[in-house]
């Protein structure tokens, strides 16, 4: 069996980042695979998912030892998402013969690139907003708000199993990014450890399904599978390890940047235009992202920070209307963000000793 160090050394970086953010990993090691080492858009799925199948269970284990997991959900979450994942394999199939299949493939996996980095900014939105929420309710002096009782739909909670393991069974890409969006919006009475910790254990069956098809009717290649899971596991392990002092910030918008422009390059988009694409994307949507979170942060907390909300949303603002918002958004980002978020962040409870 012949290992790729250069794959593996792709496979650190890429299971890092996945340890780093809690992303899927197919998001990332599928187009690298295609893009830059030339590997054939079927080989590099097939090759992703079962590698994938050895590193689920991982971060699942860790949540139900934690009690993150919502079973129920799991359960009609799976009833779509095992089905829908080998359907997927077998829609692959019928795509065509040969180069044709792979073609087709890489339109669809651009695709799916497209929509996950589209994920990634809904994703920032929705969890921002509900925790703007939570601590406005704190504010008010009547302790965290009520939360909402968890009730089940199980048609709704089957066809996002059923739409997202089809995806994932096609082109990897999904299980990390799609379905987490789409049970943020059907079920925000969830916090976003219990979606975390139910996205990940349902991704489980999920991506084993698919990976079992990919061998059975894919192009599973254990040499390729062997050296991205040689470095994926020690980068998983590290990249958790530093977690918490993830700038997330920044690693969110470098994120849907490269998924962005893996995605226009798998859609065959000549250099030319990639590159004006790109920078258009840097120079608008950077500060727009920039000021509509300033925007939203409570003006306490610019007050606490020595920050002016007024300055910093305008300017990233004014600056995106005229292509000249980067620098400040990066400012933002780096330097002003991370105040923000130091003073926002709970304090720590004093343990009262016991009386004796």
């Amino acid at each position: 069996m012949h290992i790729d160090l250069y794959v593996a050394l792709a496979g650190l970086v890429v299971g890092f980042t996945v340890g780093l953010t809690g992303m899927g990993g197919g998001a990332l090691m599928t187009p690298i695979l295609v893009l830059l080492f030339k590997v054939q858009p079927l080989a590099a799925v097939s090759s992703d998912l079962v590698a994938a199948m050895v590193m689920k269970p991982v971060g699942g284990g860790v949540h139900m030892r934690r009690g993150t997991v919502n079973w129920e959900l799991v359960r009609w979450l799976c009833a779509g998402s095992i089905p829908g994942a080998f359907s997927g394999v077998l829609v692959l199939n019928h795509l065509g013969n040969g180069q044709q299949v792979q073609d087709r493939l890489k339109i669809v996996l651009g695709a799916a690139l497209l929509v996950a980095s589209a994920s990634i900014v809904a994703k920032s939105f929705l969890q921002g907003r509900q925790s703007r929420a939570d601590r406005k309710q704190l504010e008010k002096g009547d302790g965290p708000a009520p939360s909402r009782s968890f009730a089940l739909k199980k048609i709704p909670t089957v066809v996002i199993g059923a739409a997202g393991g089809l995806v994932v069974g096609m082109t990897s890409v999904g299980s990390g990014s799609l379905i987490i969006v789409a049970l943020l919006l059907l079920y925000p009475m969830l916090t976003s450890r219990q979606l975390v910790g139910t996205d990940l254990v349902q991704a489980i069956p999920l991506v084993a399904s698919a990976a079992l098809g990919h061998i059975l009717f894919g192009d599973f290649k254990l040499d390729l599978t062997a050296s991205v899971l040689l470095g994926s596991i020690p980068g998983v392990y590290f990249g958790a390890k530093l977690s918490a002092r993830a700038p997330d910030g920044v690693i969110r918008p470098a994120l849907v940047f490269v998924l962005l422009a893996s995605g226009l390059k798998l859609l065959n988009l000549g250099t030319a235009q990639l590159g004006i694409v790109l920078l258009a994307f840097v120079l608008v949507g950077l500060p727009v992202w920039g000021a509509i979170d300033a925007a939203g942060r409570p003006q306490r907390h610019w007050v606490e920070a020595g920050l002016s909300r007024r300055l910093w949303v305008g300017v990233q603002a004014a600056g995106a209307l005229f292509g000249v918002g980067f620098g400040m958004a990066v400012a933002y980002f780096v330097s002003a963000r991370p105040k923000l978020g130091a003073v926002s962040a709970p304090p720590p409870r004093l343990e009262v000793p016991a009386p004796v």
